[in-house]
């Protein structure tokens, strides 16, 4: 597929009824009619390939599966698969993306996939000579790990570096110190979990053949701190205009929501929780472990003892700028992505060709998630935009239908009393009008 037939730029794509949302992807993405149906539900994950992929399956849970619009990142388009449940995130994701386009659109980058492999080992006397043992014994642990995949060492990957650490004891100067070792490992296209337990597991005979201790965890890390992912966004403070305000006077709000984020825990928590609205929903799409990215970027916030936003927001030279930073350890292969038919289909619509693609998409997703949250919460509010989208699933809970909906959350919103009583109230009248007009 040529470059030049894809753009992130639909204008109009949400007024259109959902079935011809759908055609419009299904002819930009060339998709085939299996694919087009999979995205839009039809064949996704049948109860029978549920039961291959986890215990005692009973059936399929459903996310909706909506799409981030005008995202450019590294000067290139994505049309962002994103699966989620909470209004407005996909909403605030295109609107920010294309207020960030004015400044050139995001620019990211991402690490290597290195992961770290962790080994405990205990009962291993003095720990100066152990750690000793065990780094004079380099090559041979990578030499043993690597013989475990060792298609993954002939393609640049596989185990690459040993580090030992020892840590004191939890239990106060009398207890034994922790003695851990870490395998670094690229994992290249893959997350890598499996290939990080197999490694660690196969070295661990060794490990306690060289210090004469006992191993007891072998397992991988998900702070993948040696796998960071960054992005950042230069927006014209003239751009941030809005809701009768300055541009000005949004900057100096989002500045001063960074400003808190920074200082204080309890907000940082939820400025991250807003980073990770964007990044789970494009992970679940995908067919990532969102659990294990939601992990490593919560302590990856707390890595110098308090915890931090993911993202910061300054004002420079008449622009607004912001920079995300977070560990993301993800895949291309392996998992469900291989298995679960509208995952294949959503990364055919992303057109990611590999896992660092990926995650420099991922964390734009995250920062412009974050812009959406910071620009609103300092100007009007988030419960304006928040009201908008609760105000449609109250409409529908009180029984409007069709283009009965938006009507309904109209007259909600303009009420101020997004409540199910008042939306049957105003529905009846609507429907009372309209036959009146019809008679």
């Amino acid at each position: 597929m040529g470059e030049t037939t894809v753009t992130s730029r639909l204008s109009g794509f949400h007024k259109l009824p959902v079935v011809d949302r759908l055609g419009t992807v299904s002819r930009m993405f060339k998709l085939t009619p299996e694919e087009s149906h999979a995205i839009g539900g039809g064949t996704g994950l049948t109860p029978d390939l549920a039961n291959t992929m986890i215990e005692n399956a009973v059936g399929i849970f459903g996310l909706p599966l909506g799409l981030g619009l005008n995202m450019q990142v590294n000067g290139r388009d994505y049309v962002v698969p994103m699966a989620v449940e909470e209004p407005s995130v996909i909403a605030a994701v295109s609107f920010a993306a294309k207020i960030a386009r004015e400044g050139g659109g995001f620019t990211a980058e991402a690490d290597d996939p290195i992961m770290i492999g962790q080994i405990q080992v205990t009962n291993f006397g003095d720990p100066t000579e152990a750690s000793k043992k065990l780094v004079a014994h380099k090559e041979q642990i990578l030499a043993l790990a690597n013989s475990f995949h060792p298609s993954m060492q002939t393609r640049g990957g596989g185990a690459k570096d040993v580090e030992v650490r020892i840590l004191p004891a939890p239990e106060g100067p009398r207890g034994e110190p922790l003695l851990i070792v870490h395998l670094l490992i690229d994992t290249q296209e893959a997350m890598g979990a499996n290939l990080i337990n197999t490694m660690a597991e196969g070295v661990a005979p060794l490990v306690e053949q060289i210090t004469g201790g006992k191993v007891y965890l072998r397992i991988l890390s998900n702070l993948a701190d040696r796998r960071l992912a960054r992005s950042t966004c230069r927006i014209p403070v003239t751009a941030l205009a809005d809701f009768d305000m300055s541009g000005e006077s949004i900057a100096e709000g989002i500045v001063q929501a960074s400003r808190f984020a920074v200082a204080d825990p309890y907000r940082a928590t939820t400025h991250n929780k807003g980073i990770m609205n964007g990044v789970d929903s494009v992970a679940i799409a995908c067919g990532q472990d969102w659990r294990a990215i939601e992990a490593g970027a919560h302590a990856f916030a707390a890595r110098d003892g308090q915890y931090r936003p993911l993202s910061t927001w300054t004002l420079e030279e008449a622009h607004i700028v912001g920079r995300i930073e977070m560990p993301l350890a993800i895949g291309t292969v392996g998992g469900p992505i291989k298995i679960h038919p509208q995952v294949q289909a959503a990364m055919k619509l992303l057109r990611t060709t590999s896992a660092r693609e990926l995650a420099m998409v991922m964390v734009s997703v995250g920062l412009a998630q974050n812009f959406a949250a910071v620009r609103a919460l300092g100007s009007v509010g988030i419960q304006k935009g928040h009201m908008a989208m609760h105000a449609r699933c109250v409409a529908v809970t009180a029984g409007a239908r069709g283009p009965w909906i938006e009507q309904v959350a109209n007259g909600l919103v303009k009420a101020g009393q997004v409540k199910v009583e008042k939306a049957k109230e105003i529905l009846a009248t609507l429907m009372r009008d309209a036959a009146a007009e019809a008679g």
